[in-house]
């Protein structure tokens, strides 16, 4: 067989083993090839003003990556976090999205802020790779292109519930707003909750504005107390914990109201935890009923209280997943076009459909604060006419 092979071949020993010799080497590099993880870029800020609110999302994350591989990775293949830090900052978002980018991910996971969010979706669209932010709220992030997709509900929506929320449940007829005009998100959201609360009637006295991390609040908290309004919504992120402390103990008896920024453990150490009673709405309750829901809390309720953000993160890794599975590729399109294909995936969070711009559509949770703590229930709620 060797003399035919030789002679079949032309070559002399030498020759041959040369050929071998290469064909092993291939044959090397195919197989490390198929072994090399699958790489899932997470961009987060683990650094600078946003790093704690953002900590909740990169340990869902890595729960989801963990969990995935200690079930066999996918279709054998192990998944590789590559973990970026956007520095708490639009231009750190853009740079950390083309070092994901550059590092050949199959998709983003990212990032919490909105404005982060905005600016590594640009990238993303651009070079044609999936992303799917876990918490960012704001309605132009996914209008960048059919790459950018979202597991939670929009600002639209949460604009609408808590300006609902506020007339119907609270009977409230007069509101304040605080607005942080250095973040996108807060301008936004004040803008959609004070023109839904005005179609039901209601009336906004002025719109007070703030920079986060600002070194002092007293201008703005001694313009709010001369209002006397029913509420006061804080249209900001953990920041809104420390203004609401500071409106209470100036005497201000307007309920303080908020968005899903307010989740963060950071909100509560900042001041939330001396609020009497105020309100926020957000994406999950760990009074949730739903059997996964309860299993993750099984799996994970030991790691401390479960924020939004951690099971959000967890459910966009699982999409992400879920869509390179069906595609059963890792080329960007096609699993770009497996994800704007997935209907009714049962997560943590709820069943969760994208619709025809990469939005989820799902419904909301209101959360009572009383004497500085969360009060959760299974309360999910639509936009009523």
């Amino acid at each position: 067989m060797k003399r035919l092979l030789r002679q079949r071949l032309g070559y002399r020993n030498s020759h041959l083993a040369v050929l071998i010799c290469l064909v092993l080497l291939l044959l090397n590099a195919f197989t490390s090839a198929a072994e090399e993880p699958i790489k899932i870029g997470a961009i987060f800020a683990l650094s600078g003003k946003a790093k704690n609110s953002n900590l909740p999302a990169v340990l869902g994350v890595h729960l989801a990556v963990e969990e995935i591989n200690h079930q066999g990775g996918i279709l054998g293949t192990p998944l590789a976090l590559l973990l970026f830090d956007n520095e708490s900052t639009p231009i750190g978002s853009h740079l950390a999205a083309e070092k994901a980018a550059l590092a050949g991910v199959a998709g983003i996971i990212g990032a919490s802020w909105s404005s982060h969010s905005l600016a590594i979706a640009k990238v993303a669209q651009q070079r044609n790779i999936p992303m799917i932010s876990p918490i960012s709220t704001i309605p132009a992030l996914t209008a960048i292109g059919d790459y950018i997709f979202r597991v939670c509900y929009t600002d639209t929506l949460q604009g609408a519930l808590l300006a609902q929320f506020a007339s119907r449940e609270l009977q409230a007829k007069s509101a304040l707003v605080f607005v942080d005009i250095s973040s996108d998100f807060s301008l936004n959201i004040a803008q959609i909750f004070k023109t839904n609360f005005t179609k039901l009637g209601g009336t906004v006295s002025q719109e007070i504005e703030y920079k986060t991390g600002q070194a002092d609040y007293s201008s703005q908290i001694s313009l709010a107390i001369t209002e006397n309004t029913d509420i006061i919504f804080l249209a900001g992120y953990d920041e809104s914990g420390f203004i609401a402390a500071k409106l209470q103990e100036a005497g201000d008896k307007a309920i303080p109201i908020g968005s899903d920024g307010w989740d963060a453990e950071s909100f509560f150490t900042l001041g939330g935890n001396k609020i009497r009673q105020g309100y926020y709405i957000n994406h999950w309750s760990p009074a949730h009923n739903d059997a996964l829901s309860l299993t993750f809390l099984a799996k994970y309720g030991s790691l401390g209280e479960i924020k939004a953000p951690t099971v959000l993160a967890y459910d966009a890794v699982n999409m992400l997943v879920a869509a390179i599975r069906l595609a059963e590729s890792l080329d960007h399109e096609a699993i770009r076009h497996s994800l704007a294909g997935l209907r009714g995936f049962k997560g943590v969070t709820g069943e969760i459909t994208f619709g025809t711009q990469g939005d989820a559509l799902k419904s909301a949770c209101i959360i009572e604060i009383r004497d500085g703590l969360p009060i959760h229930r299974n309360c999910y709620l639509q936009p009523q006419p």
